[in-house]
């Protein structure tokens, strides 16, 4: 939908948390009087283009405030997140340090907006039919539920305000609403958007031209869902909706957008573009009317620049290192044969894991033969960086060109052994960086004897090249290539070689072949696969408890990553508020809680699930096995708790779901990060722990703005402030 910008009119957020005087009307600028507003089809539109835009953006920093990650910044004085870990926020200062500041405020200016709209919108005349009109009317309801969605997930109780208020409202008389009326308040806001006719000009199922972004009619079965399970959660429940209340609430949703073609993307990638589908459809634009990604229900936020803000410090660019996954993520993701790797922990540091001996998973080799969403999820120490075979080095074993060249190397007719090149861009006055030190011109260094010669190639060589010779943490020797000619100038410890001991490289059909002249005993080229992701101590992506680019905890977000990504092309993802796959998992939640986990349930008269059918969907779009039949309950929410956390993490639901469920004391009093160290043999792996303070119940919801609980205790009497605050 296009944005009309027609109106200017003094907004105030409810009408009452913002300036609770007696100064409520809306008053014109003096361009339009409201009357006008909706006589005419654009201002109409433009005024209706106003509701939007409201509900937090979801993002990926969220993790950083649960046990998913321990963020880069956890020791950056001032910073929001040094402060939620030590627990100093309080109520005046709460909104500069959480995840999404304080949408008090916003979510009520989109909701009197909805109220207003709603108020004014029959007043439209012949410029619109009247089906356009429901049409227009359900996109308000649904957008006025979806605030009060994101309110109640944050607040708890918070006050009903359904139509405009007026100048003489009396604020003495408000008060919160409990939880389950504010459900009820949703559920019958979504009742009345999808009594609106199916048409493209209104509130259709399918997304038109021009239209990415609107209010569709999944949307509201999506909010309906959410607001129903967590009324049932332990959080919440008083009775008013049960589990049973929920699946009914849940099949018809799931069977809704299963019946207009929603599907799980199921996408099987190119091997250079993602690892599997589930790692493409993160990085897959849903601007696309739902020809090619049909999982997302609402996006609800833009593209993220992971590649700088949750990046490798081998990215070119990076800001900071960001969510740094934590060690109990990790551990959640099953083996790839469907069995929990760590069966939980034999101290409350985390430190001493107990492992499942039926698993197959081996401590030493801890990232092997796991789900394919933790390769898709998470860089690792070993994981892939690059993904396309062209832009992978080659290794081999030069001889000659580098016999007796000073002190440090091995006498004539002996082999160097096997280093380290990397090829780079000549910067002004640096060539490039080694672990975060920047290497000056005319540096050279020896390099010692004895380990793998690499040649890494980034790109095409063009213009003033280095091959720089590495051994993981300092520079060791640097040859200058000029304009990728086949005569290359080389240099060792700051001479150029003797003409008949230089190397050269000649580049062909995306093949990049060594040609040593001098050289009897060259060892063949072989293609190294790609680079690794090196988070050991000392790699290049090593851990660091103090630098901000460098990963707190051993891991790296890669969820939302495209490995192509830099500061020239930004081809990252971004988080979907709502998607097919959390309504699966929102239906599995019900049925087992109400009918247990085998129970068929009839969703409409041609389809039947169970909650073990429905999680077993989300594991087969993963290529994982299915869960067996014959779980108990707890048994059975064990498993859908875990498949949940891995299924949709990093895309805030987890934050939420440890509150709903009442297990924040149980999941965020610390979190544990892996330091690797390399050995002669490979690598040892010891698990340390982060303390935090921010698990005690006040935690469990946001706190209200304190000068709006102030007004209102004027008003009213009575102090509206949550619990702890």
């Amino acid at each position: 939908m296009k944005k009309y910008i027609f109106l200017f009119f003094t907004i105030v957020a409810s009408g009452l948390f913002v300036s609770c005087n007696d100064q409520l009307d809306l008053q014109s600028d003096g361009r339009i009087s409201m009357d006008k507003v909706f006589t005419n089809r654009n201002r109409t539109l433009g005024y209706l283009n106003s509701c939007y835009g409201h509900c937090p953006t979801p993002y990926m920093d969220r993790s950083s405030f649960c046990d998913e990650a321990e963020d880069c910044d956890d020791n950056t004085a001032g910073s929001r997140y040094n402060a939620w870990y030590a627990g100093s926020i309080d109520a005046s200062n709460y909104a500069g340090y959480s995840a999404d500041g304080s949408p008090w405020e916003y979510l009520y200016q989109g909701i009197r907006k909805c109220n207003v709209f709603l108020a004014n919108i029959w007043k439209c005349t012949a410029y619109a039919t009247n089906d356009e009109k429901k049409g227009w009317a359900a996109q308000a309801h649904t957008l006025r539920a979806l605030y009060y969605l994101q309110l109640i997930k944050r607040y708890g109780e918070v006050p009903i305000f359904d139509k405009p208020l007026e100048t003489n409202h009396d604020f003495s008389k408000d008060s919160k609403a409990k939880f389950s009326k504010v459900v009820a308040f949703i559920l019958a806001d979504c009742d009345s958007a999808l009594k609106a006719p199916t048409i493209k000009t209104g509130f259709p199922w399918e997304i038109y031209d021009n239209q990415y972004g609107i209010m569709t009619r999944a949307i509201p079965y999506m909010i309906k869902s959410e607001a129903v399970t967590y009324a049932a959660s332990p959080l919440w429940t008083d009775g008013t909706y049960s589990w049973t209340d929920a699946t009914a609430i849940n099949k018809e949703a799931l069977y809704q957008c299963l019946k207009h073609d929603y599907k799980l993307f199921n996408v099987a990638p190119s091997s250079n573009a993602a690892q599997n589908a589930y790692a493409l459809y993160f990085i897959t634009n849903s601007n696309d009317q739902r020809a090619f990604d049909k999982e997302t229900i609402y996006q609800g936020g833009g593209q993220m620049e992971v590649w700088k803000n949750a990046g490798l410090p081998s990215n070119d660019g990076m800001n900071k290192s960001g969510p740094c996954p934590t060690q109990e993520l990790v551990d959640s993701y099953e083996m790839a044969n469907g069995e929990a790797p760590i069966l939980g922990y034999k101290g409350s540091d985390h430190n001493d894991p107990i492992i499942n001996p039926n698993s197959g998973y081996d401590p030493s080799n801890p990232y092997n033969g796991r789900d394919p969403r933790f390769y898709a999820s998470i860089y690792y120490n070993g994981a892939t960086r690059y993904l396309d075979a062209g832009a992978a080095a080659m290794k081999f074993n030069a001889k000659a060109p580098f016999y007796g060249i000073n002190a440090q190397c091995p006498s004539w007719g002996n082999n160097v052994g096997n280093l380290t090149y990397s090829l780079y861009k000549w910067n002004n006055d640096y060539w490039t960086t080694i672990a975060g030190t920047p290497i000056a011109r005319k540096t050279f260094v020896n390099f010692p004897d004895g380990a793998n010669l690499t040649l890494t190639f980034s790109e095409q060589p063009t213009g003033d090249y280095l091959w720089v010779l590495d051994n993981g943490s300092e520079v060791v020797g640097v040859w200058k290539w000029r304009d990728g000619s086949s005569d290359a100038v080389s240099y060792y410890n700051g001479s150029p070689l003797d003409g008949n001991y230089y190397s050269s490289i000649a580049y062909a059909a995306n093949t990049f072949t060594p040609i040593v002249e001098g050289a009897e005993n060259m060892d063949p080229v072989q293609i190294q696969p790609n680079k690794t992701v090196d988070t050991y101590v000392g790699g290049e992506d090593g851990i660091s408890l103090s630098n901000r680019t460098h990963t707190r905890t051993g891991y790296y977000m890669r969820k939302f990553n495209n490995w192509r990504s830099g500061s020239n092309n930004n081809s990252d993802g971004a988080v979907r508020l709502f998607r097919l796959a959390e309504l699966y998992l929102n239906f599995a939640e019900s049925a087992y809680q109400s009918a247990g986990p085998d129970v068929e349930i009839n969703l409409e008269s041609d389809m039947t699930m169970s909650a073990r059918d429905a999680v077993n969907a989300i594991r087969a779009r993963a290529g994982m096995p299915g869960l067996k039949s014959g779980m108990d309950a707890k048994e059975f929410e064990t498993r859908y708790r875990n498949e949940r956390r891995i299924e949709l993490a990093f895309e805030e639901h987890r934050y939420f779901d440890v509150r709903r469920w009442k297990i924040l004391n149980q999941t965020d009093k610390l979190v544990t990060g892996m330091r690797i160290e390399p050995t002669q043999s490979g690598f040892t792996y010891n698990r340390f722990s982060f303390n935090r303070n921010c698990s005690s119940d006040k935690w469990l919801l946001y706190p209200i703005n304190q000068s709006d609980v102030i007004k209102m205790m004027g008003f009213t009497g009575v102090n509206w402030q949550n619990t702890g605050w």
